[in-house]
């Protein structure tokens, strides 16, 4: 690989990262409004199955990008990412603690009361995602690479849905039972929330196989990469 090559895998490797932590970042951030995504009215649990956090809407890109990068770059840099995601979102949780702390003026268009309603119990939240995130992304990871050993670099689909469909189970199931232990969400609501999240997930997750196969397309032709062969950045 030429050394103009090298430069460019390096910043496509950042441009990923830096969409992996934003999404993460920001579903940190939204997750306490629900929205409903399908006109039938079908309730389990307690909970209508269609009813979800829209935090959920850009946490399946971070599955994506992981899946992408293990492709390329191979299971060392995909881990990095994770970690990185990881320190970005504890870093937003400092700030906004910082910032729900401090008084608002008098003229301030959001006031204390409905900062505190949105971003107050933030810190519980990160922390009860956090958890379910490291749990899940790093299983992701490795059923990732257990199937493209096993298969040899092949039937991309299978490993990037087996291991999406595992580890968002896993996280889902996660943070739920750690924001109802911390008396986010009450116990009754754990069933419909579980299921409708990870259908939701599972949806997303078959949704987005052909971008994942556009992306990996892309990169072994932009860098004449064969069946298995991984970008080495240094």
């Amino acid at each position: 690989m030429t050394l103009k090559d090298k430069v460019l895998a390096q910043r496509l490797y950042l441009i990923l990262g830096i969409l992996f932590i934003t999404s993460l970042v920001v579903s940190n951030l939204i997750f306490k409004k629900f929205f409903y995504y399908y006109p039938f009215d079908i309730s389990l649990f307690g909970v209508n199955l269609f009813e979800i956090s829209v935090g959920i809407l850009p946490y399946p890109i971070t599955f994506l990008i992981t899946d992408l990068i293990s492709e390329i770059y191979g299971k060392k840099k995909a881990n990095e990412v994770v970690v990185g995601g990881i320190f970005a979102s504890f870093f937003a949780m400092g700030i906004i603690y910082v910032a729900n702390a401090v008084p608002a003026t008098d003229w301030s268009p959001v006031s204390d009361d409905l900062f505190s309603t949105v971003f107050g119990s933030t810190a519980i939240a990160v922390l009860a995602s956090m958890m379910a995130y490291l749990f899940a992304q790093f299983i992701d990871i490795q059923i990732y690479h257990y199937w493209k050993r096993l298969t040899a670099g092949k039937h991309l689909w299978l490993r990037n849905n087996c291991s999406t469909f595992l580890s968002q189970f896993i996280d889902t199931a996660t943070v739920l039972l750690l924001l109802c232990a911390f008396g986010e969400i009450s116990w009754n609501l754990f069933g419909g929330l579980l299921l409708a999240g990870f259908l939701f997930k599972i949806i997303i997750a078959a949704l987005d196989t052909p971008f994942l196969y556009l992306g990996v397309y892309m990169f072994r032709k932009r860098f004449k990469l064969d069946i298995n062969e991984e970008i080495e950045l240094d």
